[in-house]
């Protein structure tokens, strides 16, 4: 068995692999699994959300990897090629290994039913609108303005949870003419022009935050689960949407792609550097009747 498991690599085995494969092989071999069978599923299980953990910019460490954050933050991006029961039996095998290799206390956040929704499909204004009136109901103020303020760097800005996290007060500015321009940071640091609707939450937050921490400034302990741990923390309504991050980036990416915005200022604006992060978006862009389309291609020089 150990063996196996040591002579293990994945198909068609990306570059990242040769950096992760050491930690990936380590951590199932300390899983002890009792069949060829079982330590070919949690390998190939492990594998995947250690890939999807390095896009994200997270270091090859296994306890990182399987933060329950991250764990869910994989089931509801990180799998969309494959059915909702085969993310769910990912998750089981994840789980599976963080219980037998760091026992059942490691931190992290309470799962959570996984959605059989797409996690590419954007929000309808409907949606949107349910999504903002759930935030600001909460009981607490805490929730009300942790929750919009989510709403706005997200549905606002494009942002998602690792690029939330980091923001300071002072990386919100207020131009004259009341834009809040937003100086994301990290690996995808760029500028980013918040949406009109969503400039009096952002100015608003960044002021509370003084020179501290944008999003939850209160909370010094920065991980991976600093923006779940509020979500599960909010009372739920059925009749609402579950708040994914993730999914309101992607419905800020389409409806900017519907304008349609030049795609030189689409990327920039996204943090991208090339096309391919926009196609699986492709499906959920608006429609052109011929004539329009005949139109529009007939007039170009």
């Amino acid at each position: 068995m150990e063996r196996r498991i040591a002579r293990y690599r994945p198909k068609n085995a990306p570059p990242a692999w040769e950096r992760l494969a050491a930690e990936v092989r380590v951590t199932v071999a300390r899983a002890a699994p009792t069949t060829t069978y079982r330590a070919r599923d949690l390998l190939t299980a492990l594998t995947r959300l250690a890939l999807f953990a390095d896009r994200e910019g997270c270091p090859p460490d296994a306890r990182r990897w399987l933060d329950a954050a991250m764990v869910e933050r994989f089931a509801a991006l990180g799998c969309p090629d494959i059915r909702p029961a085969s993310r769910s039996n990912y998750r089981a095998r994840l789980t599976a290994i963080r219980t037998a290799v760091y026992g059942p206390d490691l931190p992290g956040g309470r799962p959570v039913p996984l959605s059989g929704s797409d996690p590419s499909r954007p929000l309808t204004g409907t949606q949107k609108a349910d999504l903002w009136a759930w935030a600001g109901g909460q009981p607490t103020g805490e929730l009300r303005q942790g929750l919009r303020l989510l709403l706005a760097l997200s549905l606002g800005c494009g942002l998602d949870s690792p690029e939330v996290i980091p923001a300071r007060g002072p990386d919100v500015r207020v131009l004259s003419d009341g834009a809040c321009v937003l100086a994301v940071r990290g690996r995808r640091a760029r500028l980013i022009v918040c949406a009109r609707p969503y400039e009096h939450t952002l100015a608003a937050a960044a002021q509370r935050a003084q020179t501290s921490y944008l999003f939850r400034p209160a909370c010094f302990s920065r991980g991976s689960n600093t923006v779940t741990d509020l979500i599960y923390r909010a009372t739920p309504d059925a009749r609402v949407p579950r708040l994914v991050l993730g999914r309101c980036r992607a419905t800020w990416l389409v409806e900017r792609m519907d304008i349609p915005l030049p795609l030189p200022v689409l990327l920039a604006a996204a943090g991208l550097d090339s096309l391919h992060a926009l196609s699986r978006f492709l499906p959920y862009l608006q429609g052109t009747s011929a004539e329009q389309a005949h139109t529009t291609l007939r007039e170009m020089p």
